[in-house]
């Protein structure tokens, strides 16, 4: 009969079934287990009522309450020889394998599996191919318990001295670490000569895969033994170092800053210089003063961004609504940074813009550099200018000089971690030059795209690319810029604000931040807008608002006074709730009670027209400005007097509209003897203020109209421009900021320069 035959000559048996998680029990094998399922423990309590014989099978899913899919088909029956129970309620079963069987039909009875199971008798026919296969795989595994070196005699014993083919496959499958699935194959395969096979080709692959490992771990174990060699040979350089006075930290320093360098990429020829310099530093000795130069040199190198990037934004809706919440207006600025978003989406390298931010004190311009870098998703970077005499400050000093460091833009590099960071030089307008050199000169290899993909510093002494930097830069003036500077800057003007504009900022940004900032966040406070307004006109008078931020904040630290004494003060480690219900509404009337009486009156602007008395615009770089002129015609020889702290530029337009006036005094009906026996005084108020400029040419001459003949200005008129021999008005500049200061001081009507038609757009739709 053959051995494919025998499956369904012995009848089924029914067995008490012990579904196991991760193990597969051969017969011939004595195996221990832990047994903690309710399940499995009355499995066990039926078969030790009975004859003690269960039947042992491998889950395929590791789950607490497995049914029939849960289990691979083939198991062994076995006898258990022992059976403990643990105090922690579990058992601990050590059972021996006795046949192999598959099973039938599974079902549950009194809360345990039952299985009919058929068994697989063990084969005891032996042919010569039995017997030839059985040699082989007998000294495959005498050749896998070389490789293993774990395998216990008593089991190689035991292999060599089996009989029959099933016996040998279960005594060498029982101690190899096999997948459970080939395992259960083994364990169910009926055919004697195919388990042979199955298990011959198994035991071969286990051996390679050991071999391979073998030969893996001779060859670490030489490396190893040429490290020890290595680490001894170093051992003693390092007794060697230690008598010269050298550390062995020191030594090692070099060779770190170098690998530092290197892994950031940079170009050849710092690279180049690094290499050099770190070998220099290698071979001096450790207390040596060129020494402690050069490390400092090279941790510059390796603290410096060489190739490292931020990813830029590159959503031009998401950056126009960060620019939005941060400033109020401002449409110039953001739209120029929003087609900077563009174009990068459209060529990937391209040079970073150098845009310069002016405008008066206050408007914002520092803090938009800020929302710039947060717009592209940049670092950002800052340094100031202001002051700065020493070019050095720029460049940086030579190493060569004690205490020499890198340049502000280097270090600022540094801080960036980046080689795109936004860059904001604050203040470009106040840089000075001396016998140190001149900084504006350093700065325009800075800001220059063609020339700064190789910015030198005195103290890197290689090149450094900052052409993917965007700069920006602010100023108040642009007139103290050098032209050459100026030249390779994209202007963009910020002006002041309108009191609608003033409002809404106010509103929107100035209120909602000082109150956080004064712990005042959670509290019901209203400002109307008549109280804002009255801050803006009796207590501020600027074109930005940074003042207008100190009078609310100071009336919001008020506030906060006035809730703590009513007993609204955050208790320790709580959130101060209960501040919900302190509210407030700050109205017009109320002001003066924070504030005290009014910084500002309507002084300057007089309430009905006089004679001789015209209000001329004035731009300083604090914004624009009312500038009201008197003339007064006076018993005398015809001199001109001229009073106000005017610079000499003012003096000549007071000049040239006497002149003109002299000139032309037939056509406003002016006697010549009346020019020619009076002394003129002309007068510009607050004369402490220096006042100079050419734009207040047509105020002078209406003024001087007005007063030698009598003619009154109509009250609300207020005009700029500038004069020249022949009458005509020229345009003139800072128009947006003089109009602004027109419309601040309630001026109906402004009489300005034809020329000046262009700039018209650029006022706020409510002037």
């Amino acid at each position: 009969m053959s051995s494919g035959s025998r499956l369904f000559g012995p009848a089924k048996i029914e067995l008490p079934l012990v579904p196991l998680k991760d193990m597969v029990v051969f017969p011939h094998m004595v195996v221990p287990f832990f047994a903690g399922r309710d399940g499995t423990i009355k499995a066990l309590e039926e078969a030790m009522s009975g004859d003690r014989i269960i039947f042992l099978v491998c889950q395929r899913n590791p789950v607490e309450d497995p049914i029939a899919d849960d289990l691979f088909p083939a198991g062994s029956r076995c006898r258990i020889l022992q059976l403990l129970k643990l105090p922690d309620g579990t058992v601990r079963v050590l059972v021996e394998g006795l046949e192999r069987g598959k099973i039938v039909k599974i079902q549950k009875k009194k809360g345990y599996l039952s299985a009919q199971v058929r068994p697989i008798p063990e084969d005891k026919e032996v042919g010569t191919e039995t017997v030839a296969l059985m040699a082989t795989l007998q000294e495959t595994f005498k050749r896998y318990s070389a490789l293993r070196k774990k395998v216990p005699g008593e089991t190689l014993s035991a292999v060599e001295k089996a009989e029959f083919p099933d016996k040998l496959v279960d005594l060498i499958a029982a101690h190899i670490r096999f997948r459970n699935e080939e395992k259960v194959d083994l364990l169910g395969e009926t055919d004697t000569h195919e388990r042979l096979e199955k298990m011959a080709v198994l035991l071969t692959a286990e051996n390679e895969i050991l071999s391979i490992k073998g030969r893996i771990n001779t060859e670490v174990q030489k490396r190893m033994e040429k490290h020890q060699r290595e680490y001894f040979l170093h051992e003693q350089l390092k007794q060697i170092n230690k008598e010269l006075g050298k550390s062995d930290s020191e030594l090692n320093e070099a060779e770190e800053l170098e690998k530092i360098i290197l892994a950031k990429s940079p170009p050849p020829e710092v690279a180049d210089k690094a290499k050099r310099e770190c070998k220099r530093l290698a071979k001096l000795q450790p207390m040596s003063p060129e020494s402690g130069v050069l490390r400092t040199y090279l941790e510059w190198l390796s603290e410096l961004p060489w190739s490292e990037t931020s990813q830029d934004n590159k959503d031009i809706q998401e950056a126009a609504r960060i620019l939005d919440e941060d400033h109020y207006n401002m449409k110039k600025p953001k739209e120029r940074v929003l087609d900077f978003i563009a174009v990068r989406q459209l060529k990937e390298k391209m040079k970073g813009p150098i845009l310069c931010f002016v405008g008066p004190p206050g408007t914002g311009k520092t803090s938009l550099g800020k929302s710039v870098a947060r717009a592209l998703n940049r670092e950002f970077i800052r340094i100031s200018l202001g002051g700065v005499r020493d070019e050095a400050e720029i460049r940086g000093h030579r190493k060569t000089y004690v205490g020499a460091l890198p340049g502000k833009i280097i270090q600022s590099m540094r801080k960036a971690a980046t080689t795109n960071p936004v860059f904001l030089l604050d203040e470009i307008d106040k840089i000075n030059s001396d016998f140190r050199g001149d900084p504006a000169s350093a700065l325009l290899e800075v800001l220059d795209p063609e020339q700064n993909i190789n910015f030198v510093d005195h103290y890197l002494e290689v090149p450094y690319n900052l052409s993917g930097v965007m700069f920006i830069t602010t100023a108040n003036s642009i007139h103290t810029i050098p032209y050459p500077l100026r030249d390779r800057m994209e202007i963009i003007e910020i002006p002041g604000y309108t009191e609608f504009e003033k409002v809404q900022i106010a509103k929107k940004f100035i209120i909602p931040k000082q109150l956080e900032e004064n712990g005042l966040a959670k509290a019901s406070i209203t400002f109307k807008e008549d109280a804002i307004l009255r801050i803006i006109r009796n207590y501020t008078m600027e074109s930005g608002v940074r003042n207008l931020e100190r009078e609310i904040a100071s009336v919001i630290r008020k506030l906060a006074r006035e809730a703590v004494k009513k007993g609204f003060a955050r208790e320790a480690d709580t959130d101060n709730e209960k501040l919900k219900s302190f509210k407030k509404t700050v109205g017009g009337r109320n002001i003066p009670t924070y504030l005290g009486r009014e910084h500002f009156h309507e002084d300057v602007i007089r309430k009905e027209p006089r004679r001789g008395l015209v209000y001329g615009l004035a731009w300083t770089e604090l914004g624009g400005t009312i500038l009201p002129v008197e003339v007064a015609v006076l018993e005398g020889s015809g001199e001109l007097i001229l009073t106000g702290s005017l610079g000499d530029v003012m003096k000549e337009s007071a000049r040239t509209a006497l002149s003109f006036l002299r000139a032309h005094g037939k056509d406003f009906d002016i006697p010549e003897t009346l020019v020619k026996d009076k002394d003129i005084h002309i007068h510009v108020p607050e004369g402490a203020i220096p006042k100079d400029g050419p734009s207040a040419g047509i105020t002078i001459t209406a003024a001087l109209l007005s007063s030698i003949t009598g003619k009154l200005v109509p009250q609300g008129y207020a005009m700029t421009g500038e004069i020249t021999l022949s009458g005509r008005v020229l345009a003139i500049g800072g128009l947006k900021e003089k109009v602004l200061a027109a419309h601040r001081n309630k001026m109906t009507h402004i009489l300005l320069p034809e020329g000046n038609q262009k700039d018209l757009d650029d006022l706020p739709r409510e002037v």
